[in-house]
């Protein structure tokens, strides 16, 4: 596979060592030659490595058992998840998941991908749908220009919302950049 089609949650194979892509961004400077910036994670050691590519460079990708999971609760050693297909319970590190868990309702099914039964990285679809608990009342009149303002979703997620949302609607919430989508 070629550098330039790799993507976040893929397992690559650099140098005999399993990775676990958590960023990637493709780059072109004005005068030097396209390059692949990536962020991967060890999946032996749990480090954060940065790492370039060149543009086109051929790496090894890994296929790891990717099986739907539903997220129950959090415990104090991380977050309990079941396998939705053999009821097994599967207790998942706050390193693993740490800044996506905030994205993710109690009960909702989320793809986890497995290597030799262990658990990689986690896959959030796209868009996720949350209540809004908390925000700031609207302002008479400020429809005109592009305000935001803070809000606060059912899992704890901050958010920055337009004026016209209010306590009790539900929002789309993209997962890529934490920001406001729509309304649901």
């Amino acid at each position: 596979m070629k550098s330039t089609d790799l993507r976040p949650g893929m397992a690559i194979k650099l140098d005999g060592t399993l990775y676990v892509i958590t960023q990637f961004q493709h780059m072109t400077p004005g005068n030097l030659r396209a390059f692949v910036a990536l962020k991967i994670k060890n999946v032996a050691s749990g480090s954060i490595v940065d790492k370039r590519l060149r543009a086109g460079e051929e790496i090894e990708q890994v296929d790891l058992d990717k099986r739907p999971m539903e997220y129950l609760y959090k415990e104090p050693n991380g977050y309990v998840f079941m396998d939705s297909e053999n009821f097994e319970q599967l207790t998942i590190g706050e390193d693993l998941i740490g800044e996506l868990i905030p994205f993710v309702k109690p009960n909702t099914q989320i793809a986890v991908q497995l290597s030799d039964g262990r658990p990689v990285s986690i896959e959030l679809p796209n868009v996720v749908e949350l209540k809004v608990t908390e925000c700031a009342p609207a302002i008479k009149g400020s429809t005109v220009t592009n305000q935001m303002k803070d809000a606060v979703c059912e899992t704890g997620l901050r958010i920055r919302v337009p004026p016209f949302i209010e306590i009790g609607e539900v929002v789309r919430i993209s997962t890529v950049d934490g920001s406001y989508n729509s309304r649901a």
